[in-house]
């Protein structure tokens, strides 16, 4: 009689492992629920695996499986985001993009939680426009715009308290109207998204690679333009992708998520 329990035992503990196993897991691909009458400027994630979406002129929050759990309205711009500890931090541009003069940078911070805004700082250092900010090692890195005169870009450094620091040259060559996103890698490396080239009359996104200190080292052949997230799994990432449709002459957005290995990326081919 005990000889006989112990395969179904086994068998039950074994399908209880996977049963809590998926559980744990997100769905590989994440639908967000309605659409936007502007696209996805960005994605975060916090340490329950929460996601938070910016929307240009909203900000989202949803669980891991893409339900909305918050959803506030914002002024344009919104870009790339982060979430440290219970604070949800936005990069935004209340003024012009991509010129020499007229942007109005600021970070938003909004509790994480429930979203209410905590405060507006300014960075005027951001001269071309704030679009995408990340943290790393008690430091804030924030990104954006550019005229297409310039042939390199900048990431502009703050402290915890968002005290200009220093910006930092990336010599990457011309990207299309500099930076969208931000993210740093579990291997410390840094991933910018950007518009890219010119093609047929058509953007193509690049990814530019860069090691710790922002030295790039590689521009890939991979979409990263309006998200990219690590997820609580180190070895899995985030990726975005913008879904525009047309109704009566009136675009609306929606995006979807797919969860990839990080060596993925990293693996993706190398572009011009």
């Amino acid at each position: 009689m005990k000889k006989s329990l112990i395969p179904f035992l086994c068998a039950l503990s074994a399908s209880v492992v996977n049963l809590l196993q998926a559980d744990d897991n997100p769905p590989r691909n994440i639908a967000f629920p309605g659409e936007h009458p502007r696209h996805l400027q960005g994605i975060a994630t916090d340490s329950s695996g929460n996601l938070f979406w910016s929307w240009t002129t909203r900000l989202v929050k949803t669980d891991p499986s893409g339900k909305i759990l918050q959803s506030v309205d914002t002024p344009s711009h919104y870009g790339d985001l982060t979430v440290v500890g219970n604070r949800v931090h936005v990069a935004v541009n209340l003024g012009v993009f991509n010129e020499e003069t007229g942007a109005e940078s600021f970070v938003y911070t909004h509790d994480a939680d429930t979203l209410a805004l905590l405060s507006k700082t300014p960075v005027p250092e951001l001269v071309h426009g704030a679009g995408g900010i990340a943290y790393a090692d008690g430091r804030f890195y924030i990104i954006g715009g550019l005229p297409k005169t310039h042939k390199q870009n900048y990431v502009y450094e703050y402290t915890e308290d968002l005290k200009f620091v220093k910006r930092i040259v990336v010599e990457s060559g011309w990207t299309l109207l500099g930076v969208q996103t931000i993210c740093r890698g579990p291997d410390g490396e840094w991933w910018l998204g950007c518009y890219g080239k010119r093609q047929n009359g058509k953007s193509r996104p690049v990814a530019l690679r860069c090691d710790k200190n922002f030295k790039f080292i590689a521009r890939h052949d991979v979409d990263l333009a309006v998200g990219m997230a690590i997820s609580p799994n180190p070895d899995f990432a985030w990726v975005a992708q913008n879904i525009t449709s047309r109704k009566d002459d009136r675009k609306s957005h929606a995006a979807t998520l797919r969860l990839i290995p990080y060596k993925t990326l990293l693996e993706t081919k190398l572009a011009n």
